[in-house]
């Protein structure tokens, strides 16, 4: 892995990762503050099932197809007709099982047109998902980093227009939520000129490595991010929407301090499908998760420091109790980077089974702490429940880790000169220019 390869992806993540914060969080000031609280609430727990269950219903198809390419396994036009198929196939089982989810556990009565809103962005965002795949697959990060951040520009400025400008509220936002994959899906087929590989004919071999090694990242995508959202489906059942509202903002700053290590996870899982010697990466990756551990700590010691003040500024008044959300969850996300970043390496091994040995049994304590802890303490509750289960995966998953490569957890920790080495051609031109 070359530093210089190294430096140049970084940038281009590191470009899109931004756009999507400012844009995330633009969009979340403007619902904030046009919607309030309640309201707030009734979208989190509105979309928390489309947002959950795509998890799994992606089958996990995008990663599995990098994997197929990155290995060379098949050539990329017989994974696009194969990508293809099992689009079809999993968007209908997404569908009809999101709608049953929402009528029938989701604690609330919608009107038929707020159903179909909060359920029409899967199909494109399934298609989108699968696409990507091949992008990151060939290794081309510029392409994927704009799936992944043109649909949050989309977004903020659709929000802006239904729900600024037009004043539609709740349905505004839904609909911007639509607008967002659906023109992006326009984009990537006009680019990429899907179309022409759509076939009845079927290669069963390719669809069964999509399908057998896609469930399993699919099983463990759906317990990890089970982990994010359970405290809301909860919440939904023995709290009230309020709480909800005053939850999501709470932990949306949290989340946009992962976007570090997803920025990192991204070259080393498109660069480990490659990887020939597995240590030497593995050791890559574990300075990569320092230098994380840096900047994210130094995240949360601001975020921790002026809580009030920037949910203040934010998200408003009516969002204060927010801050003390973003407070308990602080230690969490710091910890859960360890699972964040490492597991890149094991996905990128094809190795998904890995990440349950772990997110299990944190899983288990998040909804049963969840479950007693929501009824009296709220979104306070949950997000203490959140930090104890987020610190117990990443804890477990260390020590997981260091027996499966080998490497110590001392050594995992231990910060040298070479880990800042990146910074060296950037300090020279500061020099140059100062001397």
């Amino acid at each position: 892995m070359p530093l210089a390869s190294v430096v140049k992806d970084l940038a281009s993540v590191a470009s899109s990762k931004g756009a999507m914060i400012v844009f995330g969080l633009g969009k979340a000031m403007i619902i904030a503050r046009y919607l309030g609280p309640e309201l707030n609430g009734v979208i989190t727990a509105l979309l928390v099932y489309p947002t959950l269950f795509m998890t799994f219903g992606a089958l996990g198809v995008r990663k599995s197809s990098a994997f197929l390419i990155g290995s060379g396994q098949f050539g990329e036009e017989d994974v696009k007709a194969g990508v293809l198929q099992a689009w079809l196939v999993s968007t209908l089982f997404s569908v009809v099982s999101i709608f049953i989810l929402i009528y029938y556990l989701s604690n609330g009565s919608h009107q038929p047109l707020i159903i179909f809103l909060a359920i029409a962005p899967v199909p494109f965002s399934l298609l989108n998902t699968y696409l990507s795949g091949i992008y990151l697959g060939n290794n081309q990060i510029a392409e994927y980093n704009k799936v992944e951040w043109v649909p949050t520009f989309i977004l903020f400025l659709a929000t802006v227009v239904l729900v600024v400008f037009a004043g539609l509220s709740l349905k505004g936002a839904l609909i911007a939520e639509l607008l967002a994959p659906f023109l992006m899906s326009v984009l990537l087929i006009s680019r990429m000129r899907v179309q022409k590989y759509l076939s009845l004919r079927i290669n069963r071999q390719l669809l069964g490595s999509l399908f057998s090694l896609g469930m399993a990242f699919a099983v463990s995508l759906l317990v990890i991010n089970l982990n994010y959202r359970v405290d809301v489906i909860i919440m939904d059942w023995l709290s009230n929407k309020f709480e909800i509202g005053i939850y999501s903002k709470g932990s949306v700053l949290s989340q946009y301090l992962w976007q570090i290590p997803m920025l990192l996870g991204t070259i080393v899982f498109a660069r480990g499908a490659r990887a020939t010697d597995r240590r030497v990466f593995s050791l890559k990756v574990t300075q990569l998760l320092r230098i994380s551990l840096l900047i994210i700590g130094s995240g949360c010691v601001v975020l921790a420091l002026g809580a009030r003040l920037i949910i203040m500024i934010l998200f408003g008044s009516e969002f204060l109790p927010s801050a003390e959300v973003m407070l308990w969850l602080m230690p969490g996300v710091l910890l859960l980077t360890i699972f964040k970043v490492l597991n890149m390496d094991m996905g990128g091994q094809g190795k998904p089974w890995f990440a349950l040995k772990s997110m299990v049994p944190a899983l288990g304590l998040n909804i049963v702490l969840n479950i007693l802890l929501i009824p009296r303490y709220g979104a306070v509750g949950a997000a203490f429940t959140s930090t104890l289960s987020y610190s117990l995966g990443g804890i477990l998953f260390l020590y997981q880790y260091s027996s499966a490569t080998g490497i110590s957890i001392r050594e995992i920790f231990a910060y040298s000169r070479e880990d800042f080495a990146f910074l060296d051609p950037y300090i020279k031109k500061i020099k140059n220019r100062l001397g």
